[in-house]
């Protein structure tokens, strides 16, 4: 079977669900022992608690308070969500210099939230805390650099942004420091790089970043093919509903590479990458479906109805 492989480099930005430090901050401040009691109680999702305990210290004006407070109207956790009232908290304490209100606050204008779409605005909060050395704002900072998202387009600063945060362990810099370095954007193109920034994000469970060494070893960027590599990467990605790792694994148990031909694991992961929104999906699950008997398909579409992700990535 004559299945092409799915070959973009992916570059992704972070978001206020997944970078965003739900709890976070330094315990040096004012009423600190109550603060972690509130937190406490947000961590066991008793969420009256919490709100009966973040609101007098947020009245305070303890920054602490205030960014886990405007956290849970952001997150509509134990109320309904309003992101009107989370914005007044994280900048009451972004205002305070708390970094990682003033990086939500950044996701919030980048995203529109109560307000208009304004990366102008976002970068700014950014870069606040990204001078503080808070690493989530840092990539964010880098990507608009990148992506010439709110300032003009400038790899320099992309890669130094990226860098600082990457040397941080922040997964998703990592990712995009990887691909500035697989793709050559700003920077010599350099495999060896792109495979060091990429395997260290893969190893924290970042989905792109696994995807992304998985199109390393099937296309031999920098080293020979190797598509059992490929097969463990994407394999990874895959079972975190990473829908184009679910489509180049079906790919490779369709054509016996890498792994051992099975064209009920294929017609798996192209029915759940058609389920994900791959638009090539459907027809390559077609073209398998043509090579098994009707029981096989009936066993695949069992797996594929029995299946659950495993969402672990940064």
């Amino acid at each position: 079977m004559n299945l092409a492989f799915k070959s973009a480099i992916v570059v992704i930005l972070m978001t206020i669900g997944s970078s965003a430090p739900a709890f976070a901050g330094p315990s040096e401040d004012n009423g600190s022992a109550a603060v972690e009691n509130a937190v406490a109680a947000l961590d066991r999702a008793d969420y009256s608690t919490a709100l009966r305990l973040l609101r007098p210290l947020a009245e305070k004006g303890i920054p602490r308070a205030q960014f886990n407070l405007g956290f849970v109207y952001a997150n509509g956790r134990g109320v309904p969500r309003d992101f009107a009232e989370a914005m007044k908290w994280y900048r009451l304490a972004a205002d305070q210099g708390f970094a990682a209100a003033q990086h939500n606050l950044g996701i919030m204008y980048a995203n529109g939230q109560n307000v208009p779409p304004d990366h102008v605005e976002a970068v700014r909060w950014y870069r606040l805390a990204a001078k503080q050395g808070f690493a989530k704002s840092q990539n964010e900072l880098g990507y608009d650099y990148a992506q010439g998202r709110g300032v003009p387009q400038d790899y320099d600063q992309a890669l130094k942004w990226y860098r600082l945060a990457a040397d941080q362990g922040e997964a998703g810099a990592q990712l995009n420091l990887g691909t500035l370095y697989a793709t050559g954007q700003g920077v010599a193109q350099d495999p060896a790089e792109a495979l060091k920034w990429f395997r260290l994000a893969a190893d924290q469970s970042n989905a792109a970043a696994q995807f992304n060494l998985g199109l390393m070893y099937a296309n031999g960027m920098g080293m020979p093919k190797n598509p059992a590599e490929a097969a463990k990467w994407w394999r990874l990605a895959a079972d975190q509903a990473y829908v184009r790792a679910q489509l180049n694994l079906g790919t490779l148990y369709a054509m016996g590479q890498g792994v051992p031909e099975d064209k009920v694991r294929a017609y798996l992961w192209f029915s759940l990458a058609a389920a994900g929104g791959d638009p090539a999906a459907p027809n390559y699950r077609n073209r398998v479906a043509q090579e098994m008997t009707p029981a096989e398909i009936a066993e695949a579409q069992k797996l594929a109805r029995e299946w659950t992700p495993n969402r672990t990535a940064k």
